[in-house]
């Protein structure tokens, strides 16, 4: 989907099409007075607030994040995963709006529905990405499959007024690639033959699964281009990355993917975390501390309960003032998914952590997950509230740091 998070607000303010506009950070004081009547008397309607009226980037104040930005945006150089202190320096006329999840969540879901009436075979990829094998598609290789994919878009928009970008090539790598050749709600067709001319010339780090690391560490090689990565031994590239790695390295570079296109995959751990707005302290910041990481337990649950899931491994994730990151965790007899037995066993692992430094981030994981109704199937029960006050009577007032 195109700039999807900032494309669903723009479908709740139309005023806003075309301009520089970022998605990210928390909910503030200024979001919340934008929808008012400035009266006080009421909501106003989105439709026809006035851009004037929008928070901008340049008055942010904090360590948020930029989930998404407009194409107008990106276009100063603002992206995904920026902080959002530094976008403003980029582009300081932006207008700045939360992430609406609830919003999100409903297009995603519309969106894929839309996809698998068409194509069935549809492989998951997150809130905004799926993979679709076209090959039993009736129709599916007509144009090497473009007018399939242009079915797709029009469906897409015809059920959510958004537009998405397709890459159609023989394999899931490839295919990523692709589709970020021609956004917004653009079309990419790459054969076999095109990969010398298309591919090789982009760098390593388009390849899916090669990271900043992995790119650092191929340019200190001197390798920037898929291109120069497909012109190594193969022996060289697991001498310097590992047998594994370097294999699959040398195969993603001549187009070489294998994998299928997966309609059902288990989650192996749902987490929640957040970078606070100014580092905290375990002792003097203990209340604005204690809450946090109590709402983030009870994300994690509701999480867990909306999808059918249970775990048996709690754990934790801080980051401290100097950027340094400290994980531990705690595995349980049974699984839950109980919020007081999640933030308890959390606090144990909290003990287990060195809390001298300020710290900036604080995170929440439940992993060794089970599906709640299979495991239920098989008599091992799940670990209840009624079970967890006998454990512990008061799990959320026991102290935490």
């Amino acid at each position: 989907m195109d700039a999807f998070f900032a494309s669903v607000e723009l479908l709740r303010y139309p005023q806003l099409q075309g301009l520089p506009v970022v998605i990210g950070g928390g909910r503030r004081k200024a979001d919340d007075a934008l929808l008012q009547q400035p009266d006080g008397s009421g909501l106003r309607d989105p439709r026809f607030i006035s851009v004037a009226d929008f928070p901008r980037l340049k008055d942010y104040v904090g360590r948020g994040v930029i989930t998404t930005a407009t194409y107008a945006a990106r276009q100063f150089g603002v992206g995904s995963a920026m902080g959002m202190m530094k976008a403003a320096r980029l582009c300081p006329q932006a207008i700045v709006l939360p992430v609406d999840f609830d919003e999100v969540r409903k297009y995603s879901r519309l969106f894929k529905r839309t996809i698998s009436e068409i194509a069935p075979v549809m492989q998951d990829r997150g809130v905004d990405e799926v993979y679709i094998d076209f090959t039993g598609v009736p129709g599916g290789q007509r144009e090497g499959g473009r007018v399939l994919a242009r079915l797709i878009q029009k469906s897409i928009f015809d059920a959510t007024g958004l537009t998405c970008s397709i890459g159609v090539a023989p394999n899931r790598l490839l295919a990523k690639m692709a589709s970020e050749f021609n956004k917004p709600n653009g079309i990419s067709i790459v054969y076999e033959e095109d990969l010398q001319d298309r591919i090789w010339p982009l760098n390593v780090r388009k390849i899916n699964g090669i990271g900043p690391k992995a790119g650092e560490k191929l340019a200190s090689l001197g390798i920037q281009t898929i291109g120069e990565l497909a012109a190594q031994d193969p022996q060289w590239l697991m001498g310097h990355f590992g047998k594994s790695t370097g294999a699959w390295m040398h195969r993603a570079a001549w187009g070489r993917d294998d994998s299928p296109v997966v309609t059902e995959s288990e989650p192996v751990s749902m987490s929640r975390e957040t970078t606070f707005e100014r580092d905290l302290h375990a002792v003097r910041d203990k209340a604005e501390l204690s809450r946090i990481f109590t709402d983030l337990c009870q994300r994690v649950a509701e999480d867990l309960q909306r999808k059918g899931y249970a775990g048996k491994t709690i754990g934790i994730k801080l980051r401290y003032d100097d950027f340094k990151t400290a994980t531990r965790d705690h595995s349980l007899p049974a699984p839950t998914q109980d919020a007081a037995t999640i933030r308890h066993t959390a606090g144990l692992c909290l003990k287990r952590v060195p809390l001298e430094r300020r710290l900036r981030l604080l995170g929440v994981r439940v992993g060794a997950l089970v599906r709640l109704s299979g495991h239920l199937l098989s008599g091992d029960e799940p670990v209840s509230a009624a079970t967890r006050q006998a454990r512990h009577p008061d799990p959320y007032t026991a102290p935490l740091f």
